[in-house]
């Protein structure tokens, strides 16, 4: 499959935002360790706005960086999260272990997978098909390959963000996710004036080890949290080389990713 990479976003630690984040990424500067900082989501109304966990307004705020310059509500979306909202899930499952333990409605509606997707469908007026994946480890080849595929079946433009949040003890203890991170583009289905790359995708079976990451302190970070395995991906559109990639899938496959700058 074809694609072309216009928008770009990132968000995380030492990492605020893409235009911030492009000369570490390229390995031009250095990174520095330094909080996430998480606007809230300008886009949603304010009671909506209220009632968003630091997961959703982590994904909302990378999408609607990689979707600056676009119509947003024209966007066909993939939402990708290994953990979905961990925070929610696991005060809900802290209230159940309560005799008297009553579920709040707004953590309720917040624990579905899509509430991403949902809350940005709110804040933009989509009523585009939108999509939400989970992979565990490899929730970003599995988004991406789920973007990819929309749009070479219907061409349109997709955005695709992948975002995953620290989770809360005990599920921290068996969910290694430290710190919030996210990334998200715009896949457009031919190239164009926002066209930075050229993307070929191929799924093809393979059990061979997947390449261990970088010994710096941004490979340290693919290890931190599940999205940030998009790191490989950011870190090759940034210094604008024609790059080859093999990104894990379900266990005995593989996601190949070739690109090219424009």
């Amino acid at each position: 499959m074809r694609c072309w990479i216009g928008g770009l976003a990132v968000l995380g630690p030492g990492l605020p935002g893409w235009k911030a984040s492009e000369a570490v990424l390229a390995g031009e500067a250095p990174w520095a360790p330094a909080d996430c900082v998480v606007p809230p989501p300008a886009m949603l109304p304010p009671t909506e706005r209220r009632r968003t966990s630091l997961a959703v307004r982590l994904a909302l705020a990378a999408a609607a960086e990689a979707a600056a310059g676009e119509d947003p509500a024209a966007l066909e979306t993939v939402f990708a999260s290994s953990n979905g909202d961990g925070a929610v899930v696991g005060a809900i499952l802290e209230a159940l272990t309560d005799p008297a333990g009553a579920i709040s409605p707004t953590q309720f509606h917040n624990s579905v997978h899509n509430a991403a997707a949902g809350y940005w469908g709110i804040g933009v007026g989509s009523t585009c098909p939108s999509i939400s994946v989970g992979g565990h480890d490899d929730t970003v080849a599995a988004g991406l390959l789920q973007a990819a595929a929309a749009v070479s079946a219907r061409g349109r433009r997709v955005l695709f963000c992948a975002y995953d949040a620290p989770l809360p003890p005990p599920l921290a203890a068996v969910r290694r996710t430290t710190v919030p991170f996210a990334a998200a583009m715009v896949l457009l289905p031919e190239p164009g004036a926002s066209a930075r790359a050229v993307l070929d995708l191929r799924f093809r079976p393979d059990t061979t080890p997947a390449v261990a990451a970088p010994a710096d302190a941004l490979g340290a970070l693919e290890a931190e949290n599940p999205a940030a395995r998009a790191l490989p991906l950011l870190r090759a559109l940034a210094t604008r080389r024609a790059t080859a990639l093999r990104l894990p899938l379900l266990g005995d496959s593989v996601l190949e990713i070739e690109l090219a700058p424009c």
